[in-house]
């Protein structure tokens, strides 16, 4: 009897620990035991055949999850990548009749008899019937499970390049989704551009990015980059998500069928990618059923979210969803999903910016960046360029002043310094902030972290840019160690010329014979320099050599002689003997070393001008005992 009894109250506790839909309780996950019993939850790829039926769940309008019916017409083999099969379902029913499939579905589970099968995150787009593909809820906590314990290795840093340093404009290098595409319905091409819209292969569903904050010009500016790897702009009704400490999870947070949204910003904007979780087990969330971004290993937060509506379209309907409470951490991104924990928090990196308009008013705008590669630099492009066109006119010249730090734990701070005019100014200007972090993050040393970027941003309507015109020198003879004045005749847009008098002395060491006198600005010094790239010994290399970067907005003085020297790696070693000048220069070796007949005597900056100067002129003069 006692022993009857016991099995009794054991079934009472497993029901109790297992919802409908097989989702389980927070629980710990070394637990052998309970992860035994989470296997039986699921339905097997191996016993699922054409016209079973089941029910899936997704949220169609606010945080309450809906169900609809799904019917299984097959499975195609290696449908989504090697040894990743894919099933094809139908759905029907409920919200999906008004909407079908839309972006912001993806990760929605399907139940067949109770027991989870996987994911809904594949369509066809224009297709005519609501037919979606299914990630089998077998692979995607597989090829999970084994990348958990996979150790980073440590990468050799990478060359950097000062033109990249130095370059004005910038195409992001957002990863790509990296999921096969097949087509199962025709011979067409899958290389084919027109495969996307014939709607002959399977797309991975549409993943919408809520916008919050942000002008419609700025979505039209980055719309093409976002789409093209499947990420769906789509500009938010609600507020800015605000930057709160993280909730703690309990067993209703993130089950299956909820909204979870990516938050890649938060505070005054924001930026969320919206999918649907999949399958909770303890504190790990699994979701998606496709890439997010395939970034592999990643940091980005995660949170719960409601959905204010779905607005059905007709090539491809998408739900508004606004991000919630931040409830963990999105730490995997795989062919076949995402997986995240609750609890564990990422590390973002906090921007404020300090803004005054060209009417003199004043605003600070504060918000976090996940960090990322490839995301952090588009990010804060994103952001800055934002708060230009959000404040003031779209069209016409304008002049931007930007100064601020990015902070660098345990190193010295990057500085920004710079002016940018013209049509392009809030283009330029927002890259000069993204393009150091971009080198930072790609740099692959260890013990990197941004830990804080501040920048202070002043514009103007007016765009004072002006031409060096001619130079002219104050003699044609010095000695080492006197000071002689080079005359800069500049002309600005409007066909004025002013002078500017650069005093400009020679170092006391310098031998007799001709110098050449190099009037430029910054940019044109930096593409004349010898050395056009460097490796970087570590970060406090790499920061130091990004802070001497030239800058565009003012003029730099060169003198410069022609020596026999060489530069080998990024070391210029000028005036070397002729003995060694053979050797390195030897017929049994190439590569690696490049002559070099001007060496650098001696460079100043100039101090900026009312006027963004641009252009270069040289002369020749003559030192004399």
């Amino acid at each position: 009897m006692k022993r009857a009894k016991f099995f009794a109250l054991l079934a009472v506790v497993s029901a109790f620990c297992f919802n409908t839909f097989g989702q389980t309780k927070a629980v710990k996950i070394s637990d052998p035991d309970t992860t035994q019993k989470t296997r039986t939850q699921f339905f097997p790829l191996s016993e699922l055949k054409e016209g079973m039926r089941g029910t899936a769940r997704t949220v169609f309008r606010g945080s309450e999850p809906e169900e609809f019916n799904v019917e299984i017409l097959g499975i195609v083999p290696g449908g989504i990548g090697p040894k990743q099969d894919m099933i094809v379902g139908r759905i029907s029913g409920g919200g999906a009749d008004r909407t079908a499939v839309f972006a912001g579905m993806s990760g929605s589970p399907v139940y067949i008899d109770g027991k989870l099968v996987g994911a809904i995150s594949y369509s066809f787009p224009f297709s005519k019937e609501p037919i979606c593909g299914i990630t089998p809820i077998e692979q995607m906590l597989s090829i999970f499970e084994h990348n958990q314990n996979t150790k980073t290795k440590a990468s050799e840093p990478r060359a950097v390049s000062f033109a990249e340093l130095a370059a004005t404009t910038w195409k992001p290098e957002l990863p790509k989704n990296t999921v096969i595409t097949n087509s199962i319905l025709s011979n067409v091409s899958a290389n084919s551009p027109l495969m996307s819209v014939v709607g002959q292969s399977f797309q991975p569903i549409a993943t919408p990015v809520t916008f919050s904050g942000f002008s419609q010009e700025t979505l039209n500016a980055f719309a093409p980059q976002l789409m093209s790897v499947g990420l769906l702009p789509v500009s938010a009704v609600g507020g800015a998500a605000k930057i709160s400490p993280m909730k703690t999870a309990d067993e209703t947070t993130l089950v299956g069928g909820d909204s979870v949204s990516m938050q890649l910003t938060r505070g005054d904007y924001s930026l969320a990618a919206a999918g649907t979780v999949t399958f909770r087990d303890g504190e790990k969330i699994y979701a998606f059923g496709h890439p997010f971004l395939s970034l592999g290993t990643s940091d980005l937060p995660m949170s719960e979210s409601h959905v204010v509506t779905v607005i059905p379209n007709v090539n491809n309907s998408f739900k508004m969803a606004v991000p919630d409470a931040m409830v963990g951490t999105m730490t995997q991104d795989r062919a076949t999903g995402v997986y995240g924990k609750l609890g564990q928090a990422p590390k973002m990196i906090p921007v404020k910016i300090n803004f005054e308009t060209s009417r003199g008013q004043q605003e600070t705008l504060n918000f976090e960046v996940a960090k990322d590669d490839f995301l952090t630099p588009i990010l804060i492009n994103i952001g800055i360029y934002n708060t230009f066109v959000a404040n003031e006119r779209g069209m016409g010249d304008s002049m931007i002043t930007i100064d601020g730090e990015i902070k660098v734990k345990n190193q010295p701070s990057i500085t920004i310094a710079n002016r940018f005019a013209g049509a392009q100014a809030s283009q330029l200007a927002s890259y000069s902030v993204a393009a150091p972090v971009n080198t930072l993050l790609k740099s692959r040393f260890d013990d990197l972290e941004i830990s804080e970027v501040n920048v202070n941003l002043t514009t103007s309507d007016d765009s004072k840019t002006a031409a060096i015109e001619r130079i002219a020198l104050d003699r044609t003879q010095v000695r080492a160690g006197e000071t002689f004045e080079v005359q800069a005749f500049v002309r600005t847009d409007s066909g004025k010329v002013f002078v500017q008098k650069i005093p400009v002395k020679v170092p006391l060491d310098t031998p007799e014979g001709a110098l050449s006198v190099l009037i430029a600005d910054g940019n044109a010094i930096q593409q004349n320099s010898l050395t056009q790239q460097f490796v970087p010994k570590n970060l406090s290399d790499l920061i130091g050599t990004i802070n001497k970067v030239k800058k565009s907005d003012r003029l730099y003085v060169q003198l410069s002689r022609t020596t026999n020297g060489a530069i080998i790696g990024s070391n210029e070693m000028p005036n070397l003997p002729p003995s060694m000048l053979a050797t390195l220069n030897n017929d049994r070796t190439a590569g690696g070393v490049k002559p070099t007949v001007q060496t650098v005597v001696t460079e100043q900056e100039i101090a900026p001008a009312d006027f963004i100067i641009y252009g270069q002129q040289t002369l020749a003069i003559q030192v004399v005992k």
